[in-house]
């Protein structure tokens, strides 16, 4: 099983916060000791050559009879000791032999009484300084520097100045520890910064990478809960959007679905019985006619139906894909109009027009704005009453025309004036074989509006009747 990336950061931060440790207790704590060696060293070595140059303080002759107990011996050592409690450390004055002269950590009575063993300034090496026990005179390691005293070109003895390594190890460990306090503090807000990162990417990353899960297994329903200002949320509202996006489309898809089933149903399922009733001689040879005529407009209905859900998808995969022409808007009417008076005259339904103009031109796909027109008066005359009229007008206005389709039929309930664009609704579910519909007319009107980028409103009160106005772009006279 691969490690979630929040485990993998925690080991990295707790893998860095070791090393971390574990460099500055060696290689760090190594090169601050170091510095500060350096740094003592060349402080101790000024101190040696100010002493070594300082004829007021000691010259040669006194170098020579600093065995001897006198005044200026204990002036000379008083003088040195002050400088050397300052500074933290041991002066020595050495004769070229070896012998001690002088040492400030010990009485002036034991000068001279002491001699190195094996003394040669040369196995010192070449650095001004050096680390280490002095020719096996001190017990632990010292920081040592060591000056001649010349009297014309000639070394009669040197100045060395000797510092505890254990003052410099506490001196490292104070600084180590300030460092070790300013990286604990650090890693302290490295962590915050972790949980705030944690809190504010992490974490709604996590609950986006559920909801995702929940989206691949089909629930389209669940709610991303990610409410921040910031990009997570911006990606979590855009994946809840593009679910409930994704829901609508499913749940228009199974209604699309079970409207299909039922229209192609029904028609199917009342040719089938007729012709059933025909061959088992249930009805008839005298009236199979009429049941023909019955079978004729079931199939009819089944071709219409067929052509609007082609229609309708030929919209969807061809969007905006429109032939714009200038044609006359006033003549596509009259056609459309002519075409309605085998329908309209049983009924005793008039069409009446008002047109602006004997022609007036408009910038359209000419097919389906026909189109357009033929289903909104088709849909008119369906739900007019008998002996009633539908009235069709046109008019301009600035650089747009306006038509309208307007019936005195049974009206649209309030609560259907926004649904009556969706594919297969119906207003009336019980409404005569005459009034049958397949509830796609207006959903194309609709789509086609929407193609030319223009608007149509609908105006309806339940039993007075319905308008239909849309707009078109107009276009000037040849």
């Amino acid at each position: 099983m691969k490690k979630k990336l929040l485990y993998k950061l925690i080991i990295l931060i707790a893998a860095v916060g070791v090393a971390g440790f574990i460099f500055l207790s060696t290689v760090a704590a190594s090169f601050i000791q170091t510095r500060i060696i350096r740094e003592e060293a060349q402080n101790l070595y000024s101190e040696a050559s100010s002493i070594a140059g300082d004829n007021s303080i000691l010259t040669i002759s006194r170098l020579d009879s600093l065995n001897a107990e006198t005044d200026e011996s204990d002036v000379l050592y008083e003088s040195l000791s002050k400088v050397a409690l300052y500074q933290g450390c041991e002066i020595w004055l050495i004769s070229t032999d070896g012998t001690i002269y002088l040492n400030t950590a010990k009485s002036i009575h034991t000068a001279g009484s002491e001699k190195l063993e094996d003394f040669d300034p040369v196995a010192l090496g070449s650095d001004y300084y050096s680390v280490g026990r002095f020719f096996n005179h001190f017990d632990d390691d010292h920081l040592s520097v060591m000056v001649p005293i010349a009297s014309n070109l000639n070394i009669r003895g040197y100045v060395a100045v000797h510092m505890d390594m254990s003052d410099i190890v506490t001196e490292r460990e104070l600084v180590t520890a300030h460092v070790d306090l300013v990286c604990l503090i650090i890693y302290i807000a490295f962590i915050l910064i972790f949980a705030f990162f944690y809190r504010t990417v992490m974490h709604p990353m996590r609950q986006i990478i559920e909801g995702t899960r929940h989206y691949a297994k089909g629930d389209l329903k669940y709610n991303i809960p990610v409410k921040s200002n910031d990009e997570m949320g911006e990606l979590a509202s855009s994946l809840n959007y593009m679910s409930d996006e994704l829901n609508k489309s499913g749940e228009y898809q199974k209604q699309f679905i079970a409207n299909i089933s039922h229209d192609f149903r029904s028609p199917l399922t009342s040719i089938r019985g007729f012709v059933e009733a025909m061959l088992d001689g249930t009805i008839p040879p005298e009236a199979q006619e009429h049941y023909l005529k019955i079978v004729l407009s079931e199939t009819e209905r089944l071709t219409k139906l067929t052509n609007g859900i082609l229609t309708l998808n030929s919209m969807d995969q061809n969007k905006n894909m429109l032939n714009i022409t200038r044609f006359d808007i006033n003549s596509v009417i009259r056609d459309t109009a002519a075409t309605f008076e085998g329908i309209c005259r049983p009924r005793q339904i008039s069409i009446r027009l008002s047109l602006t103009g004997d022609v007036l031109y408009v910038s359209a796909d000419k097919e389906k704005i026909q189109q357009v027109i033929y289903n909104l008066v088709d849909n008119a005359i369906k739900f007019s009453r008998d002996n009633s009229s539908v009235e069709i007008r046109s008019d301009i206005r600035h650089d747009k025309v306006f038509l309208s389709v307007h019936d005195h039929g049974v009206g649209i309930p309030r609560g259907s004036i926004n649904k009556i664009w969706e594919r297969f609704y119906k207003t009336d579910a019980s409404r005569g074989r005459e009034k049958k519909g397949n509830g796609l007319g207006l959903a194309i009107v609709k789509e086609i509006i929407n193609q030319h980028g223009q608007n149509i409103t609908v105006i309806s009160t339940e039993g007075v009747g319905t308008e239909f106005v849309f707009s078109l772009d107009a276009a000037e006279d040849s």
